[in-house]
Parts: C-alpha cells; structure tokens; sequence
C-alpha cells in the first residue's frame, strides 16, 4: 500500500506515501478509500485527517501510471473525493509543500482543509492541454472566489497557500498552521475540534457567484485568445469556470468531464502529454544508471570570453556556482565581462534581478591570462572558434594543467569529440556540451558523449545542467550532432525552393504560420549566413556528389551575412530585427535560377512546410537508426528546445507520427519524383519505412 493508516486517539490519520510526490496512483487510492472505511467502522474514530509523507501532500496523478489502464481503474480519483464527502466523520486535508492538480481536487473534496505555510498550490492541468478533470474547475471558484480560481486555472501557476489565506472570503484554508513542523500537530486538534460539528460542510454546497458574470467571463476570453491562441485548454477553462456560476453542481461536474475527455483526444493535448513524458525521459540514459557516482562542481571554467562564453558563464553564476574566464588579451576580457554586466543590468531594469543578487553573482566571476590559474576549476568548458586546429591547442593546455577528475568540456556544434578527446591522456574526461545562442537564455544542452566518455561524467554533466536549468539531451559522435546535422538537410530544401521559384519571404512566412518561431531564412540571418558557408565549403570537398543550391553561395559572395552585417536575406535597420525583404536579392535569385534554365512554378505553403519538416524527420530517422539519439522524444526536445519548433505540434517525430508515418512516407516519394530536388534525399531512411510498413510510430 502506498498510503498508511494509524489512529492517533479519536483521529485516524491516512498518510499518502508514494514518493517522490505523492502521486495518486491506483495502489494511493484504494488506500484512501480503505482507510475511510476502516476509520467510519470504528467507533473510538471521531475525525479523519488525510496528509502527505515526505515532501509533497500529493503532486497529483501518477505520471508511472499515464495513458495506462490502472489510471482509470476504480477507484478513480472522481470516487475517492466522493468516499471523501460521503464520510459520516469529518475529513480534514492537511496540505504542505506541494498541493496540486489531483492533490489540490482532493483536499477540495475533504471537508475542512488546513494548510502550512510555504505550499505551493496548483491546477496545473492547462500546462498538458487539459482542464482539472476531478472537479476543480466546479469547487476550486466556490472555495477561493471566481476570479482568483480563474487565474490559477488558466495559468497553472503555483501559488502560496499563505497568499490565498489572505484573499477576502476564502474558505479554501480553514486554518493556516504557524509552521510546516507543526501541521501534524495542529491538524490532530483541529480535527478533534470539529468532531462534533453536524452537518458536515461540503465545498459543492457552497454559493458560486460572479456579480457581472457574462462581462467578466467574456473580457477572460478575450485575453486568453490573445495569449493562447494555438491552444483550446485556456478558453475550455474559461468554459467550464463559467458553467460553475451558471449550472448546479452535478451538471457542471458532467459539463467538466466532457471538456477534459474531448481535450484528451486534441493534437495539442497530445504533444503537450508527449512533451511533459519527453523531457523526463531526456534526463534517463539508457546505460548509466541513476545512482551512478556524480563527481563534484564546486567550481567551473570557461575559455573564451565571447558572446557564447559569457552566456555559458553566467548560467553557472545564476546557479551560485564561481567561474573563472579566460582569454588571451585583457581587451577581450574587459569585452566580455562588460557584456555580462550589460546583460545582468538590463534584468536589473525591468525587475528580474535584485541588486544583492547582481552583486552576489558578479563576486563569484573572476578571470585569467594564464592557464595555470584554471588548474583547480572542477570542470572547463571551452568556447573557442569553431576550427579543430584551435581545439586541439587549448586541450592540449587543459590536459597540462588541469587536476585530475577534472571535467574537460568543448562547447563545440558540429566537431568530433572523439578527435578533441585524443588531444589529451585522459579521452574518459572529455565530452561535449553544445550550448544554443544566446547561452543565458536558450534551454536547450546537447551533452556529446564520446566512445571513451566516462559513465560518471555523463551523470555528473546531466545533473549540472539540471542545476543550470537547462534540457540536457545526449547525442553520440556525427557531424552536428542531432540538432545541426538535421537543420542542415532542412536548409538544403530551403535552397532547392528558391531554385523552384519561391522567394525567401515567402518560405519563411509558410513556416512561420506553420508555428515556428522564424523560417529558415531568418533564422540563417540571426545565426550568420557564413557560418553555414564555412560548413558548406567543407562539404563540398567532403561529400562532392551532395547536391545543393548555390543561392546561399551568392548571397555571402556579397557580404550578406545577416543580422551582423545589417544585410542578409533581408535588409535590417540597426537596433532592430524587422526583416525587411530587399528587391536586389529577389532579382540574384531569379537571375541565378534563369541561368540554371529553370522556369519558375507556384509552389504552395503546403509543400513548403512538409518538404522542410519531412527533410527534419527522414534526417532524424537516420540518427535513431545510427544510435546518435537513444529515442524518438529526445530529437523533439532538441528542436522544442534549441530551434523554436511549435510547443503545440510535439516536434518534429510527434508531428510526423500525428501526421502518420505511412502518409509521410507517400508524400516523401512524391518529393523524389522531383528532378530539381535530391532524389537519393527522399528514399525513406530504413527505420522510417519499417515504421510505416508496420503501422508503427516513432515514439
């Protein structure tokens, strides 16, 4: 049993205990129900009190248990809360820590709730595309007040219990206890205090009014559209909030229901189920287990002061961690840590940051000229140029100075890390950390790991970046990695479509409304369009039969290369990041496709978005089958996290397999037909046609 059942003189105490959150599994809730039948048969019983072992009274439903039948299995949660109110003794809800989702619907259910101090309170339903699915949405307005329970239902914020207790007319807390320490105890009086008090009072019964309701509930909308409109959750809760104040209580208990099993079956609800698994799943490496020894991070490293080597910095600042930097001239130093401080006032600004906290993270950063001044850093995280002859310069330092166990990362996005790791006498202490631009911001971490890259490092890498609140994904040793090598395929169709007759606004807006964040051509602008020239120079001499467009070629050939350069695909104005589509770059297309002798054709947003996010998953298909990504859901967290795939499509493997992988297959082998694309491109990666030809699904 996951739920323990004692009698503490005329109170029975039911304590859920199913680490690490309490969650409601079918094993927690028959121990409840069992414990309210036990405490009711017995006489010396007065008063009941459900609470939480651990750190958590309950995080809600067990996630071991999601899409699996025992999550249905009665008694489901809906049938607890009701054993609950139908208890002939009083049930009193003793929260602390964490009270959310089913735990928060559950201690609705009580009939009393007492709550410590520090509680973090929640329905956070909408951040998986759902509503609360146990009542919450029906006695949560009743308990707290319309408007306050709207905003937690529509954001799934966490609140403080102590901040709710003081909302006027509340009757979610009854009580708040003086300290976390003292709930056991202040719960077992307070439920002797209200043992004889008949009849019991249940949260439906209570009134549920708004004084200008259908305004309120309209001008709720009105904002939720604007800030969620690729998500139907936000407006359902509005709905089913409403359906408090306007139906009776059963009804609009049925009315909840329906919303959240017609949710259930939405793409969005979906990808957000697969998203929430997913980046659980990113953190578990298939052969390193969890209690693998982690070494220490006291203190970290960085070489290189530039745009990615304070971003880097500053997430270990963030942390509380001290950096030491390093750079070659003290010109560069000063740059770089003016950046930093630039970085840190401008959150100081807008109220992000507190001075203390500016002050206490700037203390902990200090620099170096000399290698030798790095000698005792835990860990070394370099952020040179992008070229394996200056790679090897600084391992070989790091190999000289560095004490032993020490961590020697390379921030590098496309180099091998096997070659890096062979700079030095110890390969196991090498891998990669391939942070995403800007650094500070980006939440994406691609963790190389090289054929002689040590089990504990591993470990003690994932759970840094844990620390450094970043989505850490494990890739093996190919050129670019997952992220990089896939974009690059994703680029190539890009050229082939300016080559057919489309123009570079046009791609990008198709992907844009598509849902992500910018189309290939802007981002090529943000990133530097001669960062991939440099990439593509290599290819050709590497992979001489590889086909691409050479508009990419021309454009850099001019000095176009984006954002940096005020001039790219687009024209920009500085301090700006309008892209402003320059008729000079229009014609350069169109003569160079005139020299190639191709007429152009009208091609459609259609074709655009499943050319470029087909390419995305044959190419990803490729690096499953090659063992470069473990799972299917580590590729989407790398393009969820580092290249702005919508949230609402699940990336790019979820995508394909709503989509269907027969049908992606079909559309692939359309695209082959094509003689101004890459036939060879579109024959279906072995693991991809399996798939399809077996009805299966990637993830």
């Amino acid at each position: 049993m996951t739920a323990k059942y004692e009698v503490h003189g005329s109170v029975a105490v039911i304590t859920l205990d199913n680490p690490p959150v309490n969650g409601l599994g079918h094993a927690t809730r028959l121990g409840i129900t069992d414990g309210l039948q036990k405490a009711n048969a017995d006489a010396a019983v007065k008063s009941i009190v459900i609470t939480g072992a651990g750190k958590a009274f309950s995080g809600g439903a067990d996630i071991k248990e999601f899409g699996s039948p025992k999550a249905l299995a009665e008694p489901n949660l809906l049938s607890v809360i009701l054993a609950v109110e139908n208890s002939a003794k009083p049930v009193v809800a003793a929260v602390h820590s964490v009270c959310m989702g089913g735990g928060l619907e559950l201690a609705l259910g009580c009939h009393y709730r007492i709550a410590a101090p520090g509680t973090n309170v929640a329905l956070p339903e909408v951040k998986l595309g759902l509503i609360p699915g146990a009542g919450g949405t029906q006695r949560l307005p009743r308990a707290l007040g319309v408007e306050p329970a709207l905003n937690m239902i529509v954001s799934g914020e966490p609140v403080k219990s102590e901040l709710l207790a003081q909302i006027p007319g509340q009757k979610l807390f009854d009580k708040m206890a003086a300290s976390a320490e003292s709930l056991a105890e202040e719960a077992l009086a307070f439920a002797q205090s209200v043992s004889d008090t008949r009849p019991l009072p249940l949260v439906r019964n209570m009134p549920c009014k708004h004084p200008n309701g259908d305004a309120y509930f309209q001008f709720a909308r009105n904002m939720v559209k604007g800030m969620a409109k690729n998500f139907p959750a936000p407006a359902k809760c509005v709905d089913a909030v409403e359906s408090a104040t306007k139906k009776k209580f059963d009804d609009g208990m049925a009315f909840e229901r329906e919303i959240f099993i017609n949710l259930m079956w939405t793409p969005e609800c979906k990808a957000l189920r697969h998203i929430f698994a997913a980046e659980r799943a990113a953190s578990k490496i298939p052969d390193v287990p969890e209690d693998t020894p982690k070494r220490e991070i006291k203190s970290v490293a960085v070489i290189g002061a530039g745009t990615m080597g304070g971003g880097i910095a500053m997430n270990f600042l963030n942390a509380g961690i001290p950096v030491k930097m390093l750079e070659m001239k003290q010109e560069a130093l000063d740059k770089g840590i003016a950046t930093i401080r630039k970085n840190y006032e401008a959150q100081l600004k807008k109220g992000k940051l507190k001075q203390d906290k500016y002050d206490q993270r700037m203390g902990l950063l200090s620099t170096t000229l000399s290698y030798d001044d790095l000698k005792d850093a835990d860990m070394v995280i370099e952020a040179v140029f992008e070229e394996m002859g200056v790679k090897e310069k600084v391992f070989k330092e790091l190999d000289r100075v560095m004490k032993p166990g020490a961590i020697l990362a390379s921030n590098t996005s496309t180099l091998d890390v096997n070659k890096i790791a062979s700079f030095t006498k110890r390969p196991q202490d090498v891998v990669g950390m391939h942070f995403f631009s800007p650094a500070n911001v980006m939440k994406l971490l691609e963790v190389i790991r090289g054929e002689k890259t040590a089990k504990d490092v591993l470990a003690t890498v994932m759970a840094a970046a844990k620390k450094i609140k970043k989505t850490a994904v494990v890739s093996g040793v190919c050129d670019g990695f997952i992220g990089n090598r896939m974009i690059e395929q994703y680029g190539r169709q890009g050229g082939f479509l300016l080559d057919e007759g489309c123009t570079p606004a046009q791609v990008d807006k198709a992907m844009e409304k598509f849902g992500m964040a910018m189309g290939p051509f802007r981002m090529g602008d943000l990133a530097g369009n001669d960062i991939g020239w440099a990439i593509r120079k290599r290819r050709y001499q590497e992979k001489p039969g590889m086909k691409y467009s050479k508009t990419a070629d021309l454009l850099c050939e001019k000095g176009r290369f984006g954002q940096k350069t005020g001039a790219g695909w687009y024209d920009y104005v500085p301090g700006k990041r309008d892209a402003i589509p320059n008729a000079e770059v229009v014609k350069m297309i169109e003569d160079h496709r005139a020299s190639l002798g191709i007429t152009p054709r009208k091609i459609s947003d259609e074709e655009i978005v499943q050319r470029l996010v087909y390419s995305l998953v044959n190419e990803a298909a490729h690096i499953l089958e090659e063992g470069i990504a473990s799972r299917a859901s580590d590729i989407d967290m790398v393009y969820l996290m580092g290249y702005g795939f919508p949230i609402y499509r699940g990336g790019p493997m979820n995508y394909a397999d709503q989509i269907g992988l027969f049908n992606v297959v079909q559309t692939m082998k359309r695209f082959a037909q094509n003689p101004l694309d890459d036939a060879k491109f579109w024959q279906p990666a072995p693991l991809l046609a399996r798939l399809a030809a077996e009805g299966k699904t990637f993830n």
